[in-house]
């Protein structure tokens, strides 16, 4: 073969063309240049928004063997949860009617023996309802202003209660508005009654271990209470109709070195998140006058009487 015939051209393995940090600084800086001017003039915006369209009917298409699942397992789901949830409710009805009807029965057994006995009647409670307005503006106070006053009848000392239980008591009232101190307060107190002993006692407010606790006073350190003894208005202040929940007792120090145990109770009612609430007319109202007002009158004609003599 002759020599001119040859390729004298090297092969690709020897040919180089750009280095690779030429190369690798030009990827960068059109790379650099393309971030800049999609975040500055929003080049390849359409770009991607074609894309996107293109792309979306094939990834619902993927998505649907994956929402079937999920909304297959979703529904059995539901489902199992619905039918425990009925059977619940079933549960929970035929509980209610059974205590209904026990209810209705001691109702009526009550006013037989009532009347076998010849005892009066249960008080009527008469109630209105109201609103809180606002707080009140003392700091160490834990009182509220509702917008019933003197020209709805509110008298001093109504109580004032909600679903849960006692909120508190009416002390002053004005025009359009009264205001209420609630059980919490510091100079609040509540004769209360222990539903399961029936031992009757006083709540006191501003217990001092914790904010928004009440404190079961002069009880004997062997007083027969437990933690979770619900505590109930008893009923013989006048004011509280008996029965109304107060509190529950949360703890008891029995102290060794002191004839009294430190009873603390969570109310059963708090202010907080309420907005509407009942104001009952105190039981006194309806009660006969305290013997002490009738014996008056006989005490003076007596010290006259004496007088006279001497």
């Amino acid at each position: 073969m002759a020599l001119g015939t040859l390729d004298h051209t090297p092969p690709p393995f020897f040919r180089q063309g750009a280095s690779a940090l030429t190369k690798l600084s030009l990827c960068s800086a059109l790379s650099l240049f393309l971030m800049l001017a999609d975040a500055r003039f929003h080049v390849t915006q359409p770009l991607r928004a074609s894309v996107a369209a293109l792309l979306y009917p094939l990834q619902r298409s993927l998505l649907v063997p994956v929402e079937a699942l999920s909304g297959g397992r979703d529904y059995m789901g539901g489902l199992s949860q619905a039918l425990s949830s009925e059977q619940a409710a079933r549960s929970e009805l035929a509980r209610l009617s059974e205590r209904a009807q026990r209810t209705d029965q001691l109702a009526q057994e009550n006013a037989r023996l009532r009347a076998l006995l010849e005892l009066r009647p249960q008080l009527a409670v008469r109630s209105q309802a109201a609103e809180l307005l606002y707080e009140a503006a003392d700091p160490y106070s834990r009182k509220v202003i509702v917008d019933r006053g003197l020209t709805h009848n509110i008298v001093p000392g109504s109580p004032v209660i909600n679903e849960q239980g006692v909120l508190g008591q009416v002390t002053r009232v004005f025009l359009q508005s009264a205001e209420v101190t609630l059980l919490t307060d510091r100079d609040a107190a509540i004769p209360v009654l222990n539903s399961r002993t029936g031992v009757r006692s006083a709540a006191f407010g501003g217990a001092g271990r914790g904010p928004g606790l009440l404190e079961m006073r002069f009880m004997a350190g062997n007083a027969d209470v437990q933690v979770g003894d619900v505590v109930t208005t008893s009923g013989v202040d006048g004011v509280y109709p008996p029965g109304l929940k107060v509190a529950t007792v949360s703890a008891i120090d029995r102290k060794a070195d002191s004839g009294f145990a430190r009873i603390l109770l969570v109310p059963a009612a708090l202010a907080d998140g309420v907005r509407h609430v009942l104001v009952l007319e105190p039981t006194g109202v309806q009660m006969p006058a305290r013997p002490q007002a009738a014996s008056e009158p006989a005490s003076a004609t007596k010290a006259g009487r004496k007088a006279a003599k001497k």
